[in-house]
Formats: structure tokens, sequence, C-alpha cells
């Protein structure tokens, strides 16, 4: 399946553009979703420069589930029913667990996790009706081994695992893709985790999924480090290494 329109739901600099960048590439129409209007505008009048192809934009907070709603209707409307949605929206603060006032974990899980429920009911509906399409989540290591510095965000990406699973197991026989991507370190051009070969990975997802063997990708090149989250060791001694790496990584 060749992507037609991609909604990119925190798109910002870094892997939000590269995604931007990879399905233009590919030839398919991409939406802008984010809270910055500025930095967004910029962005889209760029793409639209270097691409000559229709990139669209709205502002939203991923936080307001009606409103970003709303928003991907309006982007539908105007670019036709996306076949692809990226949800790479999150709130990246740090924050010790009893240090963590609830109302903040109730606002942050708006934007880690409720925000991805709501765009994937604003998407599905079209997608299994046209028997095709793929929605997929930006997780990251924190869902798999979580750091009481970032609890709230690992909170997040747990939820938004669980999230995926569950919509890959109701979809998938629909003929839609769901997967969440973990990237397990820190997005950096040139690095290990080079934006452009992460989007990579999004785009084969998009087009050549391997069923359920691709519900999850798990991005932990070899060199990286598998405890970037506590690089003081802090936590070593409490710290499990998830199942894809080796006791003693």
């Amino acid at each position: 399946m060749t992507p037609r329109h991609a909604v990119i739901v925190g798109a910002g600099p870094g892997l939000g553009e590269a995604l931007a960048r990879r399905f233009l590439n590919g030839g398919a129409k991409v939406s802008l979703i984010a809270r910055a209007e500025d930095r967004l505008a910029t962005m889209a009048t760029e793409l639209r420069s270097d691409y000559q192809k229709p990139v669209a934009w709205r502002a939203a907070d991923a936080g307001q589930p009606d409103a970003l709603t709303a928003t991907i209707a309006e982007l539908s409307a105007e670019q036709g029913a996306p076949d692809v949605l990226i949800y790479n929206a999150a709130v990246l603060r740090s924050q010790m667990p009893l240090e963590l006032a609830p109302e903040t974990l109730l606002a942050e899980t708006r934007v880690n996790l409720v925000g991805a429920l709501a765009a994937a009911q604003a998407v599905a509906p079209a997608m299994v009706a046209a028997g095709r399409g793929t929605i997929l989540f930006t997780g990251g290591g924190l869902a798999l081994e979580p750091y009481p510095e970032w609890t709230s965000l690992a909170i997040g990406k747990a939820g938004l695992r669980s999230l995926s699973f569950s919509l890959y197991k109701d979809l998938s026989p629909k003929g839609v893709h769901v997967a969440v991507i973990a990237v397990c370190g820190l997005v950096a051009a040139g690095g290990l985790f080079d934006p452009d070969d992460i989007a990579e990975e999004y785009w084969r997802l998009s087009v050549a999924p391997e069923g359920r063997a691709d519900r999850e990708r798990i991005i932990q090149p070899a060199g990286s480090d598998p405890f970037y989250n506590d690089p003081e060791r802090r936590h070593r001694e409490t710290t499990v290494p998830p199942m894809h790496l080796k006791e003693g990584a």
C-alpha cells in the first residue's frame, strides 16, 4: 500500500519534520498538527517550497480530544481521508513520583495517551470502510522499563503501548495495521537515533507491515545505551533490562 495522506500529530522539529519529509518523498499528502502555530506555519511553508506538494496544517492541542477530533476532520475535508495517522505528541517533563501532583498527571496523560485514542477514533472508521490504513504511535523505552524521574511520561508510554496492542487486535482483521514504535534513545541528527533513519521505519510500517511481528518495533541500535534514561546509573540495582536486551547490557 502506498500512502496517499498522512496526518502527523505532534509535528515538531526533529522526528516530526523527518516524518513529514519521508512521506512527502513517498508521494503522500501530509497534514501537520501541533500546538506551536508560528513554528508549524514555518515548517509547512518550507515543506511546500521544498517538495511542491500539498502540506496542510492546523494548530491544535493534542490534550483536548474534542478539538483534536475536529481538527482531523477539517484536514480530512481539505486533503481527503487519511490512510496514515502518526501520533507523535508527548509531554516531556521530568518529575519524581512522590512530587507529581495528581492533577499534573491527569493533564499530561491527556496528551501522552488520551489524545492518541481520540486521534485513532477519528480516522479508524474511514480506514475500516476502505479496508486499508495504518495507525502508528511513537512509544519509547520508558514503556519497557520506567524510571522515577520520568514517572508521568513512563505511565503515558506504557498506556500507549497497551492501547496500540488493543487497537491492533481490533483493527488488523479489518485491514488496518496498528503499531507502536519504541524509540529507545535520544533522537538527534547524525547519531544512532537519527530522525531520518527512524522515519524510514515508519514509512516501511505504512507500506509493508509484517503482520503481528510489526505490531511493535523497538529501535535500539547496536552501541546505544539501554539505560539512557538513567545516565548516572542511579537505579542500576533496581532495573531489569527489557526483554529485547540481554542481561547485563
